[in-house]
């Protein structure tokens, strides 16, 4: 039997290792798979981590769900930080992380948009032309935000107006440039941009418990694990609040945060 790798899987391949030298885990960097709405964070914080370990790194965005397909199939990254928890829970079952280096390290607050007004909850009961919310089948943010829609019964009211992201990122450029005049989106990206929405009370939806994990196969996993201890210390834990995501204490950080 013919096994077929994924076109995107294989460009990716190509991307990550395609010299095809063999290369020391001290000089390759470390090759970070990073949820979309955690990326501009994670931007940041590197610049701090390489001045202070002298790690190169490499981030590879994408939504949560493509990226855990893509591990999957063999993809070579070195740790996976999420926007769920139940993508690493379920690489953890399949023996292909590092054991016992699953964590909550960012608890995400859904925000409602508006580019055109200010932004109210009560605005949610005003089904609107068109409406951006993330693909809820592969992004966090965007299962969040129709757990949400169901939450107030208005989801089936809403499914004919929805213009889907491939992720949250895309989502809010949707907003942004007003291309659709309002959404659902990370607070993380109102707060990085300087803009006011309206946060979801978490009773409406799941807990976005973002969750990382080192990859099994990795050959630099002595770099990842530097790199979830800096992302989960409590000076770091605290910018991560700064820039829009929920406080969690530290019993709660480590629960699993499993959601069905």
């Amino acid at each position: 039997m013919k096994f077929f790798l994924p076109l995107s899987l294989v460009l990716l391949l190509l991307a990550l290792g395609g010299s095809g030298s063999v290369v020391s885990a001290s000089e390759q960097p470390l090759r970070i798979a990073v949820a979309s709405n955690f990326t501009p964070v994670l931007k940041k914080l590197l610049v701090e981590f390489h001045q202070q370990t002298k790690i190169n790194t490499q981030v590879i965005s994408g939504a949560t769900g493509t990226l855990f397909l893509q591990i999957k199939h063999g993809a070579p990254f070195d740790i996976f930080i999420a926007a769920d928890s139940a993508r690493p829970a379920q690489l953890e079952q399949q023996n292909l992380v590092l054991a016992n280096s699953r964590h909550t390290y960012a608890l995400g607050q859904l925000a409602l948009l508006s580019m055109t007004s200010s932004a109210r909850l009560s605005d949610l009961h005003k089904v609107p032309q068109r409406f951006a919310i993330a693909n809820p089948d592969t992004a966090p943010y965007g299962k969040a935000a129709k757990q949400a829609l169901k939450y107030l019964n208005i989801w089936s009211q809403y499914q004919p107006k929805l213009i889907q992201g491939i992720n949250v990122n895309q989502t809010f450029a949707q907003i942004r440039s007003q291309a659709v005049n309002s959404g659902l989106v990370a607070n993380s990206q109102l707060v990085l941009n300087n803009l006011t929405g309206v946060i979801i009370p978490p009773a409406y939806h799941q807990a976005i418990a973002q969750q990382l994990v080192i990859i099994k196969s990795s050959d630099n996993i002595n770099n990842a694990q530097r790199l979830s201890d800096y992302l989960r210390s409590a000076a770091v834990q605290q910018k991560i609040v700064d820039w829009g995501y929920a406080s969690f204490g530290n019993n709660e950080q480590e629960q699993s945060h499993d959601q069905p």
